[in-house]
């Protein structure tokens, strides 16, 4: 018997005679599969926690995916399959709210299974209004705003949202998101309907049809994007004189690109992201999963999260800790989201809203693009 193999016997048996032997001789899995958006988006949680987590654990291998924006649909479909291949999934929260209410998401105790504050706050106190689901745990806070080619706009850049639909003042193509949310709430703002009235109207037959006229008036200037990272390339090519797209794909081309472009910061939809674990995993996979998540979402792992990419941790206690961006060193807070300079007319999503109406509206969308 080896050094090695002797030391891992006699420390199997003192955990055992304390009580603890199972929970600490779990097996883990050396594979995991992570979904997300890819990006500047994937590279910050690569740079922040999975390269330090894997320098930690170099038997880990992991495997990336950038499905999350098909993530609801794609687990459905594992789930009825039986073949669960995914390990930990990043959703925005109203996702994460409908994989829970569907059961294909699992229910998570924040303050058994992630690591207390820094400040010692527990994990239900430190990200506090972001554990929209039982199932979601937090990373950041972002949000969906609209980007602009400063040279393409004239002497008078928009100043709010609704410069979208006014094409006569900023003439050109535009890129919107493929998928209803914040293109139905900013349609029925720039329509005349109060921000407080709009998730009311939404929910109605006359609502949703005023948004889609609305949004009809520009349809044929419209380049519609999948992923976060085509309208800044887009905008970069010259190819839309404005198009929405998440706060920090626009910070990458700005700051680290040095692109024309210009951010709108009015009416910008604020919205959590974070991670689900798909229920059902096997013992060793979620072992792993569970380790890594605990390591992942710790208060010194989120605020270096957001020295890649401008967007705000959702732990309390990882506001202080954000410092500079990693490469350029240039201060981050003032990029963020939640800059009170940034959020003078913020947009906050109603996640209850659209986890229970994504699936109609989606459907609806999807059709009256193809009209």
């Amino acid at each position: 018997m080896t050094l090695k193999t002797t030391l891992a016997a006699t420390t199997a048996l003192t955990l055992a005679a304390t009580g603890v032997f199972a929970e600490a001789h779990t097996t883990m899995s050396n594979d995991m599969t992570i979904v997300s958006w890819g990006g500047a988006y994937q590279n910050s949680q690569l740079k922040a926690y999975v390269e330090p987590y894997v320098a930690m654990h170099p038997e880990v291998n992991v495997v990336w995916d950038e499905s999350s924006a098909e993530a609801v649909a794609k687990l459905r479909a594992m789930n009825e399959a039986n073949n669960i291949t995914w390990d930990l999934v990043d959703v925005e929260a109203a996702d994460g709210i409908r994989l829970c209410d569907e059961g294909l998401a699992m229910e998570i105790d924040v303050d058994e299974a992630l690591a207390p504050g820094d400040d010692g706050a527990t994990p239900t106190d430190d990200f506090g209004d972001s554990l929209v689901s039982d199932c979601f745990i937090p990373q950041i806070v972002f949000s969906t705003t609209v980007g602009y080619r400063t040279d393409m706009v004239g002497d008078t850049p928009p100043s709010d949202i609704c410069a979208i639909f006014d094409e006569e003042k900023y003439p050109g193509k535009r890129s919107l998101n493929r998928r209803p949310l914040a293109n139905m709430e900013w349609a029925l703002l720039c329509d005349g309907v109060p921000k407080d009235e709009i998730y009311d109207v939404l929910a109605t037959d006359e609502g949703q049809a005023q948004a889609f006229a609305k949004l009809d008036t520009i349809k044929k200037d419209v380049v519609w994007w999948t992923a976060g990272a085509e309208t800044p390339q887009l905008l970069a090519d010259g190819e839309v004189v404005m198009g929405s797209t998440y706060n920090g794909r626009l910070f990458s081309a700005i700051a680290e690109q040095d692109q024309p472009i210009g951010m709108l910061w009015d009416a910008e939809m604020l919205d959590f992201d974070g991670w689900v674990v798909p229920d059902g995993l096997p013992e060793d996979r979620l072992a792993r999963v569970m380790d890594f998540l605990k390591f992942a979402t710790d208060t010194q792992r989120l605020a270096d999260q957001a020295a890649y990419i401008a967007y705000g941790p959702a732990r309390a206690s990882s506001a202080p800790l954000v410092s500079t961006h990693a490469e350029l060193g240039i201060p981050m807070a003032e990029h963020m989201p939640t800059d009170p300079a940034n959020a003078k007319n913020v947009f906050v999503t109603n996640y209850g809203f659209w986890s229970d109406y994504r699936d109609d509206l989606d459907a609806k969308f999807q059709a009256w693009l193809a009209q």
